[in-house]
């Protein structure tokens, strides 16, 4: 017997697909409380000493938090090769703008203390806060264009195509459920970094925090609530229809989908989804109520909990589809279609085996190391050496 197919080739495609969502989950889950902080930097901290106190809160763990999105974009490169060249097409310019403020990130952390002018400082402060806030609302509308669908379609040789300008595909992105997405994926990031907040900080700047972080909290849930229901009555879903082969071709093309309907109605074949977004109502909701009263490490916990239910939600709703196309639906991707070959996945799965256990085991070290609350002392003590 060959190696690879000690699994079989459809389980290993559901383990891939479940191991997308861990990273995306595990990137939202700790490069999401940098970026909320980031985008709460301008309101939480009112001085200089507050500013910097902020910044350094995530100053030590912003870098290895961002090895979640790298691992997430060579999973989607490997393990699933068209919906890599399919979405990098249609969201290039959005991409652009996220991968730009990504790397003005790192610069305004890096330039933002070495000088003292408040001209400068300021600058990149509200650098640090764009970091933070646009890819948090893009991710969301990305997210949103999903459960849209997307305008493109599959040529016979599978090369990906999509109508119109690189602008006007851009714009074309800003649906009005897709900001509303956006909406939901920003609050609920701003209500995790208040949560992260409190945990590291004390006094003006986390009950600041604690405010804001309330009010994200509740924009995030009814965002959600309504989003649901916006998918229940206005949103057309996709369905397979004739004969599935989880075993078959990664060939899209060789699929038949339909448009419309709900995409709710997988929680009448699949009730036990229903925990996805359960946990995120709940998690959303006692993280809003640590905010309101003195939780710290618990607040936080709930955040993550949310966090986790709201983008599992999306996965398990629209399992087994990916990316569905709505200028031809049947060259949409789905788990069953869209992934690397047998050998490919399960060499991936080995790999994973190996590195994932010791990249958490390393996080969690970290993490313990540098555990305890950045307070305004320690950086007039130390400011020519911290962020």
């Amino acid at each position: 017997m060959i190696l690879y197919e000690l699994i079989d080739f459809d389980i290993l495609r559901v383990i891939w697909w479940a191991l997308l969502g861990v990273l995306l989950i595990g990137f939202a889950l700790t490069d999401g409380f940098d970026m909320g902080v980031g985008a709460l930097l301008p309101f939480v901290a009112k001085t200089d000493v507050e500013r910097r106190v902020v910044i350094n809160t995530v100053g030590p763990v912003w870098e290895g938090n961002q090895v979640w999105f790298i691992l997430g974009g060579g999973a989607i490169f490997a393990a699933w090769p068209p919906l890599y060249a399919v979405s990098f097409s249609g969201f290039y310019l959005a991409m652009f703008v996220v991968l730009a403020a990504f790397i003005v990130r790192p610069v305004a952390f890096k330039y933002r203390s070495k000088r003292e002018g408040a001209r400068w400082r300021a600058l990149w402060d509200w650098a640090l806060f764009a970091g933070g806030a646009v890819p948090a609302l893009l991710f969301g509308v990305a997210v949103g264009n999903v459960l849209l669908g997307v305008p493109f379609h599959l040529t016979p040789d599978l090369m990906p195509m999509y109508d119109g300008s690189y602008y006007g595909k851009f714009l074309g992105l800003l649906r009005p459920f897709a900001l509303l997405a956006g909406v939901v994926s920003f609050s609920m990031l701003l209500m995790h970094g208040a949560a992260w907040l409190t945990v590291k900080t004390e006094g003006a700047i986390a009950a600041r925090a604690r405010r804001i972080g309330v009010v994200a909290g509740l924009v995030a849930a009814a965002g959600y609530a309504l989003a649901g229901l916006w998918l229940a009555v206005g949103i057309d879903g996709f369905a397979l229809v004739g004969e599935v082969l989880p075993n078959g071709p990664s060939n899209p093309l060789y699929s038949e989908v339909a448009r419309g309907g709900s995409w709710l109605t997988a929680y009448a074949v699949r009730p036990w989804i229903a925990i996805a977004p359960i946990m995120g109502f709940v998690g959303i909701a006692l993280a809003v109520r640590g905010l309101k009263g003195r939780g710290e490490v618990s607040t936080l916990l709930w955040s993550k909990l949310g966090i986790t239910g709201v983008i599992a939600s999306v996965g398990l709703t629209m399992f087994p589809f990916i990316l569905p196309s709505t200028v031809d639906p049947n060259s949409s991707l789905t788990v069953w279609d869209a992934s690397s070959s047998h050998q490919t996945l399960f060499i991936m799965l080995v790999v994973t085996a190996i590195f994932m256990p010791l990249i958490l085991a390393y996080t969690a070290w970290v993490y313990r190391v540098l555990w305890g609350k950045v307070t305004e002392a320690h950086v007039t003590e130390n400011a020519d050496t911290l962020y």
